[in-house]
Formats: C-alpha cells, sequence, structure tokens
C-alpha cells in the first residue's frame, strides 16, 4: 500500500492507496486536525492506527494491509532537500527523519505542487468555469488561497507535464487603484512587509474586513461585529455575511479579495503563459462561486492593458473537489518512483 496525504495549515486528508489503482479511490481515508497533534510521525501513527482498526474490523486477515511501504504527502511550505519548514505548519518536517522513525520511505512535495498533479485527474464536474475558453498548448497555472496562498506553474514536457513549485503567494503585494493603496498602507503599519497572502487568505478577509471598518467603508450590525470579534475564524463570519448579504461591510471585503485575486491569478497566467488553463484551488474559492462567477474575477484577471487579448484566450475555472491536493499525492505516487525533494 502507499500512504498518501494533503497536510494543510489546519487539516490533513489522507488515504491508502493500492499499486496501480485509481488516485481517486483509496481504500481507506481520513481527515485529521493537524494541529492536535506535536508532529508529523504522531499524526501520521494516528491515522494508521485509526486505518488498521478499521481493516481489522471489516477483514482480520487484512490487518497488515494499513501498513504502508511508502509514503508521499503534499505539504503547505516550501520543500527542500526532502524538508519542509512552513510559516502556515505548526512543526517543521523533515521527510527522511520522519521516515526512518517510521521505517518507511516518506517524500514531501509542495503542497500546491501535489494539487497541481491532482488537476490531471480532475473532470468536468469537479470544476466551474469562469472563462470559457478553449485550452491552448501552454502551461497551466494553479493559485489557491486558504489559510495561506499557494500558487505554482505546470509546464509541459514531451506530452506530459512538469510541476514547478513557487512561493509566489509570498511575493510582494502591488495596489492597482486608490483603495488599494490604502489597504497596503494599513497593513504595511499592522505587518511591515506585505505579501499577495496577507490579502488572498483566510486571515487576509478577517484583515480586508478591519480594513473596511477602520476606513468608514461599509456598515456592519453590531451582532456581526461581535460574532466577528469572538469567532475563531473570523474569515468565515466574513464569508458567511456577505454571501446572505446581511453584512455590507463583509460584501465590500470579499468584493476586493475577488478583486486582488483575479489580478494576482492574471500576474500568474501572464508568467506562466497559461494559454492551457488557469485553476483557482483551496478552500476558500470554492466557498465564493457566486461571487467568482458574476464576472467580476475575470475583468480583474484581463486586466493587463496590452496584454489583455492574451488573457481572455486562457481558461479559468475554479476547483472544487477539496481533496485534489491528496489525489495528487496519490497520482505521484503511483506514477514515479522513490526520491528525495520535489
Amino acid at each position: 500500500m502507499i500512504l498518501a496525504g494533503d497536510i494543510g495549515g489546519t487539516k490533513a486528508d489522507l488515504g491508502l492507496f493500492e499499486p496501480g489503482g485509481d488516485a481517486r479511490r483509496p481504500p481507506l481515508e481520513g481527515r485529521l486536525e493537524v494541529r492536535k497533534y506535536p508532529s508529523l510521525e504522531a499524526l501520521i501513527r494516528e491515522f494508521l492506527g485509526q486505518a488498521a482498526g478499521r481493516i481489522a474490523m471489516a477483514a482480520p486477515r487484512a490487518a497488515r494491509m494499513a501498513t504502508p511501504t511508502r509514503i508521499v504527502f503534499g505539504v503547505a511550505g516550501p520543500v527542500h532537500d526532502n524538508r519542509c519548514d512552513a510559516v502556515n505548519l505548526p512543526w517543521p518536517i523533515d521527510g527522511n527523519a520522519t521516515g526512518a522513525a517510521l521505517g518507511i520511505p516518506l517524500m514531501l512535495l509542495n503542497d500546491l505542487s501535489a494539487t497541481a498533479w491532482g488537476v490531471s485527474v480532475l473532470g468536468p464536474s469537479d470544476l466551474v468555469v469562469l472563462n470559457d475558453s478553449p485550452p491552448g498548448s501552454g502551461s497551466r497555472v494553479l493559485i489557491a488561497a486558504g489559510t495561506g496562498l499557494g500558487e505554482s506553474i505546470v509546464a509541459r514536457n514531451d506530452g506530459g507535464w512538469v510541476v514547478v513549485p513557487s512561493e509566489g503567494g509570498h511575493a510582494d503585494f502591488a495596489p492597482r487603484d486608490p483603495l488599494e493603496d490604502e489597504l497596503l498602507v494599513w497593513l504595511r503599519a499592522k505587518y511591515g512587509r506585505v505579501s499577495y497572502e496577507r490579502v488572498l487568505s483566510g486571515p487576509g478577509i478577517a484583515d480586508l474586513f478591519r480594513f473596511m471598518g477602520d476606513s468608514g467603508r461599509g456598515a456592519a450590525s453590531r451582532e456581526v461585529e461581535q460574532r466577528f470579534a469572538a469567532a475563531p475564524d473570523p474569515a468565515a463570519v466574513v464569508t458567511e455575511t456577505a454571501l446572505d448579504g446581511s453584512c455590507e461591510r463583509s460584501c465590500l471585503a470579499i468584493r476586493k479579495f475577488v478583486d486582488v485575486f483575479g489580478a494576482e491569478a492574471g500576474n500568474l497566467a501572464l508568467k506562466g503563459l497559461a494559454l492551457a488553463g488557469v485553476y483557482l484551488g483551496g478552500g476558500i474559492a470554492p466557498r465564493l462561486v457566486p461571487f467568482l462567477t458574476d464576472g467580476r474575477l475575470v475583468r480583474a484577471f484581463t486586466d493587463k492593458g496590452r496584454l489583455k487579448p492574451v488573457l481572455e484566450r486562457m481558461p479559468v475555472a475554479v476547483i472544487l473537489d477539496p481533496r485534489t491536493g491528496l489525489w495528487g499525492a496519490a497520482f505521484y505516487a503511483l506514477a514515479h518512483p522513490m526520491t528525495n525533494g520535489s
């Protein structure tokens, strides 16, 4: 068996896969809360223990199936020499050391690399198309907003694809209008340096709500402000009250999020010349589909001056399947021999 996983800042999707099997049909899968465990090793041992118990109940003689011979994980951060020191994970990860402790070879991929591999196994029902243009012969790009912001370029190579890891989400935020000029100044006062991740993430949505309030934009009821202040995930309150239209300030925050998301997706698409497709992943985009399908995001995406006609030819779609990173890690593990690095 192969253990594949997508290890994010808040959750880990894990599955056991059979060699030669389907990357989207694991015999066993599960989700664990990352911050409940003191290390990746502890998280893996918990999952394998749960898997062994489930297998033993169903087929006692098959309990050994819960012991994988290989592990491939997508992890939320830069991977170098099979190590990851990520800003959004609660602990550093050393794939070689963790694999040695478990007695199982463990390979790390950047989480966006894993998701990019997963795009290859998605079908039309897994996507919401925002710009319905036929795919061309260029590259693909992936931009994913969640706990943080991930980006990746997927280049063509001899009829297949090569995933290029990136930490583009940490590139400098570039405002495009007077409101975003103000936002940059506000964020700089709060954080010093301002990256795109400071805007295009769950914490970024919360900060957009705070910024709108501090700058006198958009009414918010006392009830919404109290819920926002008390919530463990204030961005969820902003998203909910924007989607139901009950809070003007939340609507302004989400619309600005969509503007910046579209603009940065366009930046990445230009850098990768993504004529084969632009994919919006992560946990936030699927929740905001009503705000993404009204044309606002595509307008920001294509607003690139003389290069607008090039952007208009690029397909753009939202990834709906929240387990695309898991499928991608499994797809990579099933298709590639074990090596270190990403």
